[in-house]
């Protein structure tokens, strides 16, 4: 088991040096020059040329993303060219808001969705089931961009429960949990949709297993036998859904948090492209992909603590 969690993170470790390359070189391809950008059409060429040496943008490709990771690899992200700030502080701040936004919408997601796959599971073709699938449809279907305006219009606007937008800080505790409660609700929303859906569909695919006729047989209801037996062997493809939804949650928030003026990594992003800040974009974008490459290393784990059959696996 050690030597498969080594030969892991090594395959992990390459996988984020490819990325990072992979990551610079479409960054640096983009068309434009930055120091045009910053400095507007009528620079002058020497006050260009002085910009882009200080940018090190006139030295060859593989000088500037080995500059670039070996910053990485000792903690320096570089310094964002707008806001002439360190990037790793700027990364820091933003992840305040957006992994607790993505961990609040998992657990929420995953607190709809587990009891809805169940309860769909054991009542497999009847009335409760199509009831159930029909909402999970409709979840998929609704964007949570239109229905993250529809909470605001409800419980902001009319009912004034919760902030539309915004983020205090930290140092007020409730506040900033009130702040994302509307976000994280419509974060949640689709993601319960597809992890109750995978959760059914694996469940009722367990069903068919000799180990839960036989349990059925010695006398367990169809939800006894859902709970104690098949439960846990149907957990490895959602695992994945989730290992999925939370690298997704990380990543791919940069709507809600515009629709809720949230300072987040996606709107962080999405900031730097419009002002050509590439410093930013290439770390962060760096940030997410290790991320989600660490999500996909500790479902890895889960998978053999969940299927026991895997921990001997080679």
């Amino acid at each position: 088991m050690t030597r498969a969690v080594f030969r892991r993170l090594m395959t992990l470790a390459v996988s984020l040096l490819v990325a990072s390359a992979v990551i610079f070189a479409v960054v640096d391809l983009v068309p434009g020059d930055p120091a045009s950008f910053m400095l507007g059409t009528g620079a002058r060429p020497d006050t260009l040329a002085a910009l882009r040496a200080e940018m090190g943008l006139n030295l060859p490709w593989p000088v500037r993303y080995a500059r670039w990771l070996g910053g990485v690899l000792t903690g320096d992200l570089g310094t964002s060219l707008a806001y002439r700030t360190p990037v790793a502080g700027m990364i820091v701040e933003r992840l305040q808001v957006s992994l607790p936004l993505a961990l609040a919408a998992l657990a929420l997601a995953a607190a709809v969705a587990f009891p809805a796959g169940l309860y769909a599971a054991s009542r497999g073709g009847r009335a409760g089931d199509a009831a159930v699938m029909a909402g999970t449809q409709v979840g998929v279907a609704i964007p949570n961009f239109w229905f993250a305006m529809l909470l605001v219009l409800v419980f902001a606007v009319k009912l004034r429960w919760l902030p539309a937008g915004g983020f205090p800080g930290w140092d007020q505790p409730l506040a900033a949990i009130r702040s994302l409660a509307l976000p994280a609700v419509a974060l949640a929303l689709p993601q319960a949709a597809i992890l109750a859906r995978v959760l059914r569909s694996a469940l009722i695919e367990t069903l068919g297993q000799d180990y839960v006729r036989s349990a059925r047989a010695k006398g367990l209801t169809r939800a006894q036998a859902l709970r104690r037996h098949a439960l846990r062997n149907a957990m490895i493809p959602v695992l994945t859904i989730l290992g999925m939804q939370f690298s997704f949650l990380l990543a791919g928030a940069i709507i809600i948090e515009n629709v809720f003026y949230l300072p987040g990594l996606g709107r962080l992003i999405f900031q730097a492209i419009t002002q050509r800040d590439l410093v930013v974009v290439q770390s962060s974008v760096l940030v997410m992909v290790a991320a989600v490459i660490l999500v996909t290393f500790v479902v890895d784990l889960a998978y053999a603590l969940v299927d026991p059959r895997l921990r001997g696996a080679r």
